[in-house]
């Protein structure tokens, strides 16, 4: 996708950082692949992927191509976005429960809820993966979710 340089040192890094934190609490590959661009597996992969940073009101910082054609949005407006905004408003308080029990457990792997893209069209979201991330030096660096069901309303 244009604009989007995945050769980006961060992006190199952020791809590691995603594979090595869901495989701690999975026990296993998230993309077929370990090598040093897994960010290229990882943007191409069939399942949404998103991440946020570690902000006190996070921001989307990676989105794959599913991801940004599930939000209908490209990825300059998802890297802007505060992940907030990717409810409702009257389903805040739900994704505020999620995030809790994130930060209290590690990961969650079975999230149902009500997502929204960007033109306002809703889609329930079923057994969505959500895992905190750490950098190399073990530093809380935020959250990923990995999105492989889906309905639209």
């Amino acid at each position: 996708m244009k604009n989007v340089d995945l050769n980006n040192p961060f992006f190199i890094e952020h791809g590691k950082i995603i594979a090595q934190n869901y495989k701690s609490y999975f026990g296993h590959d998230l993309c077929n692949t370990t090598h040093e661009h897994i960010i290229q597996d990882l943007w191409q992969a069939p399942f949404a992927i998103l991440s946020h940073g570690n902000q006190s009101d996070p921001i989307f910082n990676f989105g794959n191509e599913t991801a940004l054609k599930l939000f209908e949005m490209d990825f300059e407006d998802l890297t802007k976005l505060p992940s907030k905004y990717s409810a409702e408003p009257m389903v805040q308080e739900e994704r505020d429960h999620l995030l809790q029990r994130v930060s209290q457990h590690g990961y969650i792997d079975d999230y149902c809820g009500i997502r929204i893209a960007s033109t306002g069209r809703r889609f329930k979201l079923k057994n969505a993966i959500v895992f905190n991330l750490v950098d190399n030096n073990q530093q809380y660096y935020g959250q990923a979710a990995i999105l492989k069901e889906w309905t639209y309303l």
